[in-house]
């Protein structure tokens, strides 16, 4: 298992990988955290990953293909799913994702899906609003953190 902390445009992200996939990503140091150099196989796709996050701080990347090993409900997947359909740049509301999901009246738990997606960024719950426009929360994470990838993927100018 590879375990690293990387600065950001964001803030500092707590990434782990494990086998050849990335398994998470976090915006606030997990609980019980060890820091790890990991495998061969795990420091590839760690580089993979941080290649391809830097790419997208820079505005060259709009959709990573990195591998994946997601743990969580079906539902929690359907979700994960439908967000990592939404266009580089668009947002949708929490209500289409939960139709997308097969789920209409499921609103309040697309909100908790996207708090538990383990790879924010990669799979964009900051692109998922509230129906009225308002941005809503991000990922336990601060709405700052929202604001600005939303801005970066509209090519808005942080200087």
């Amino acid at each position: 298992m590879l375990r690293q902390k990387n600065e950001s445009p964001v803030g500092e992200l707590f990434i782990t990988v494990e086998d050849s996939y990335l398994t998470s990503i976090a915006y606030d140091e997990p609980t019980h955290w060890e820091y790890s150099v990991g495998e061969e196989k795990e420091q590839d796709v760690y580089k993979q990953v941080i290649k391809q996050m830097e790419a997208y701080f820079e505005g060259k990347l709009e959709c990573f293909d990195v591998p994946l090993l997601s743990q969580g409900t079906d539902f929690q997947k359907r979700v994960w799913q439908a967000l990592s359909e939404i266009s580089y740049g668009a947002v949708v509301s929490y209500k289409e994702i939960a139709i997308r999901a097969g789920s209409p009246k499921a609103v309040q738990a697309v909100g908790q899906a996207n708090r538990a997606n383990p790879f924010p960024i990669i799979i964009p719950c900051h692109r998922c609003v509230k129906s009225n426009g308002e941005l809503g929360g991000y990922n336990g994470a601060d709405v700052d953190k929202k604001q600005y990838l939303l801005a970066l993927e509209k090519g808005l100018s942080f200087d």
